[in-house]
């Protein structure tokens, strides 16, 4: 990832004697002596933001090299990646998609706090972002594809995509978002430390995980058990590649359907996993639907998995309830905890 800071002291310098051409004589006198002063500061290599008159920073998201105003004060946001962190570093936003934020985050993102709401990355309200007046756009996930449209109705924004990308690991991709995201917003510190809490938590699962150990992941929704495949499946896929899973059963053209694949939940009890991970995907959507079951509950009704040996020793790992909608790297970081402590409880 290529970030570099531009502070530019010679634009300063000439927008100071340009100024003073249409001012007094006095204040002319004033602008000269500034302009004196600030080219004798850029002479000796000062980086003083009040003598360069512009802080600028240039990075690589997935599109190529961004130029960025900052600091950046109208964002408009729609990466689900990105919410939680924003939440945790106060920043404020112009515009997002209120309904897609996790409930979760509710106490600072909501309709009283974001005044223009996008709506649903299915029918969004993209007109709101003209309203919004943005000076950044971050653009991701759900909402990837209308990126066009958001730089179209938003020329004066910058817009920024660091979705992860096809093909590359999932670590290396959180990292780089989570960096992007604190020299954007000017919370390079606390991004780092979410950065570090990662690891740690990535470095425990990798020790505690004996391979001779056979993993499932499934996905529950609508009523309904589907398996989650490794390396592709949503949120639990790449973890088999990072942590080194042996899966218990893997079938040809795994997908990454967001409610999982379709497998009978006999040939799941078949592979008898040592260890199942469930992502509860209604908890996040619908669990205040009057017919919302429980992944727990979902996985205790069901006879056929009532002698998999991951039922049997309760090593059931269930996602945080706002998994779906957040995924983020503080929301990895939790999984791998999670994952961790059930590995370490059986060493």
């Amino acid at each position: 990832m290529k970030i570099r800071h531009a502070l530019v002291a010679s634009v300063a310098a000439a927008s100071l004697v340009l100024a003073s051409c249409s001012n007094s004589e006095s204040d002319s006198a004033d602008s000269a002596a500034e302009t004196t002063a600030s080219d004798s500061s850029a002479s000796e290599g000062s980086t003083d933001e009040a003598v360069a008159g512009e802080d600028e920073l240039v990075i690589e998201d997935n599109f190529g090299e961004k130029t960025i105003s900052l600091p950046v004060e109208k964002p408009v946001v729609t990466d689900n990646r990105a919410f939680e962190l924003l939440h945790d570093w106060d920043v404020e936003l112009a515009a997002a998609p209120i309904g897609l934020i996790p409930d979760t985050l509710s106490d600072k993102y909501n309709e009283d706090t974001i005044e223009f709401d996008l709506g649903s990355h299915r029918e969004p309200d993209l007109e709101k972002v003209v309203a919004a007046a943005p000076d950044l756009i971050w653009n991701g996930q759900r909402f990837s594809q209308h990126g066009e449209d958001l730089e179209e109705l938003a020329p004066d924004a910058t817009l920024v995509d660091f979705t992860p990308r096809d093909g590359e690991p999932l670590d290396a991709e959180l990292i780089r978002l989570t960096e992007s995201l604190g020299q954007i917003f000017g919370h390079e510190d606390e991004a780092q430390a979410a950065i570090d809490d990662f690891n740690e938590a990535l470095e425990r699962a990798k020790e505690a995980y004996d391979p001779e150990k056979t993993v499932m992941a499934v996905n529950t929704s609508g009523g309904e058990i589907n398996y989650i495949a490794p390396s592709v499946g949503r949120t639990w896929g790449p973890l088999f590649d990072l942590i080194g899973f042996t899966p218990s059963l893997e079938v040809e053209d795994g997908s990454s359907n967001h409610e999982g694949d379709d497998i009978s939940v006999e040939a799941i009890a078949e592979s008898n996993p040592d260890y199942l991970l469930v992502l509860d995907r209604d908890a996040a959507v619908s669990s205040d639907e009057p017919d919302y079951s429980p992944a727990s509950d979902l996985i205790a009704d069901s006879a056929a998995l009532q002698n998999v040996t991951a039922i049997r020793d309760d090593n059931v790992i269930i996602a945080p309830t706002d998994t779906y909608t957040n995924e983020n790297i503080v929301t990895y970081t939790e999984i791998l905890n999670l994952i961790a402590d059930a590995f370490e409880a059986q060493n």
